[in-house]
């Protein structure tokens, strides 16, 4: 059997001569501890010389591992153990006695109050099964806000925006595509793709949004679907300009196999207009509307606009009787977005948003540290320096704020020398004292 120095000890030890077998071998080596997770195979060159098994043959028994979700192929860097490390979760915080501008959640002040409505609910009659898997009063809403934005669209509604970029992916993707994902990258992206098994490809994002450079570098690496996040890009707050939008529709027009979703989260409380970078009679697409930031988190309500093909393989697993969002929740969003003060309540917490960010940014300057924030929850901060230590610094003095390098996919950018911090809830003063706590560590 011929010897390659390719071949690790662990994989030494495989005599296997079918794809079949070959895959067991590995998950054998896996389950025991062998093969640790993030470890590299054998190129199928050199495994099937020291087999002596045909090239295709491996690569059957690594298709057979990604299937199961034991291995992840990452293109010309080769297939991996999958490394389903912890991620760091948004909105979530177990670091007791600190002051949290880190969570990315909106201003709970900001959030119109569901007693009115609540008190109305009270009042319906129960859903049960065989009912319209979409409220009707809910449907006629959203399918209006849609026409007025994409024209006609199929409606579905999700338990929320990341759930229906999952499903959206889920449904349209195998283990292994190639996907385009922002660069710095959303951390429940991040999440979706490591838990599929996707190849992520990052596209950089710069202050007019997703770059033209990035997309060209995505789809000439095959990806088969893109996220793009519209306005109030997280983490750094960029807002796709017109001039880029329409280079970016130019560019896919000639992809029309690419299925592009469009994260479009902050739509109610967003200063700044839509810009789609679908081109027109594209055949696949998702306009993804959340309520999180505008009407609570809590609701898990995602409103999702698509061509006809998405939506039907959508509706195979939300279908009434199974995996169908909560009426009552989709009863309460529909009564919180239409009650008549919410107009007024979104406006004002799109203008505070806008304005404790635009000050926060102006104190940095002051002191020679530049933030950007166009739209959104979050400042971007960059500190020209590797976060890390920094973050540790601003600890000891009692603020917990998050690493930019938590939004990179690859670590080719420099979101490591950033933090993000989201500040609605600080008092004046406290603002004054962060800025001086971090110019203290810097």
């Amino acid at each position: 059997m011929p010897q390659s120095s390719a071949i690790s000890d662990p994989i030494a030890s495989i005599t296997a001569q079918t794809a079949a077998e070959i895959a067991e071998s590995v998950r054998d080596l896996v389950d025991a501890g062998r093969l640790t997770p993030g470890a590299s195979l054998p190129p199928v060159r050199a495994l099937a010389e020291y087999l002596d098994v045909n090239r295709n043959t491996v690569v059957a028994a690594y298709g057979l591992l990604v299937q199961a979700g034991v291995a992840v192929t990452r293109g010309r860097a080769g297939t991996k153990i999958v490394d389903l490390q912890p991620l760091p979760q948004e909105g979530f915080s177990n670091v007791p006695g600190l002051i949290d501008i880190a969570s990315g959640n909106p201003d709970p002040d900001l959030l119109p109050s569901a007693g009115n409505a609540l008190a109305q609910l009270a009042a319906d009659e129960p859903v049960l099964y065989g009912q319209p898997v979409i409220d009707p009063d809910l449907a006629a809403w959203a399918r209006a806000m849609l026409a007025e934005e994409v024209g006609h669209a199929e409606l579905t509604i999700t338990a929320g925006s990341a759930d229906a970029v999952q499903r959206l992916l889920a449904d349209s993707l195998t283990i292994g595509d190639a996907v385009g994902f922002e660069q710095p990258c959303f951390l429940t992206t991040i999440q979706t793709a490591q838990a599929a098994g996707y190849r992520p490809v990052p596209m950089p994002v710069d202050a007019e949004g997703l770059t033209v450079e990035g997309l060209q570098h995505a789809l000439d690496e095959g990806i088969r679907a893109l996220v793009v996040t519209p306005r109030a890009h997280n983490p750094t707050g960029a807002v796709i300009s017109a001039p880029r939008a329409a280079a970016l529709a130019a560019l896919l027009a000639d992809h029309p196999h690419v299925l592009i979703i469009e994260d479009d989260h902050f739509w109610q409380v967003s200063n700044h207009p839509y810009r789609s970078i679908t081109p027109d009679n594209h055949p696949r697409w998702a306009l993804v509307r959340s309520v999180s930031k505008s009407l609570g988190p809590d609701l898990r309500v995602g409103i999702v606009g698509t061509d006809r093909l998405t939506a039907s393989r959508l509706a195979a697993h939300i279908r009434s009787g199974a995996m169908w969002v909560s009426h009552l929740l989709q009863r309460l969003t529909y009564l919180l977005a239409n009650h008549p003060d919410t107009p007024a309540q979104l406006a004002h917490a799109a203008t505070e948003y806008a304005r404790a960010n635009a000050e926060l940014i102006a104190a940095l300057e002051a002191v020679g540290i530049t933030a950007l924030s166009a739209d959104g929850v979050n400042v971007w901060i960059n500190l020209k320096k590797t976060a890390a230590p920094v973050v540790e610094s601003l600890a000891a003095r009692g603020w917990l704020v998050r690493d930019g390098a938590e939004f990179s996919l690859d670590n080719t950018d420099d979101a490591a020398n950033h933090i993000r911090v989201t500040i609605h809830q600080l008092t004046p003063g406290q603002r004054t004292t962060f800025v001086e706590d971090l110019v203290a560590v810097l």
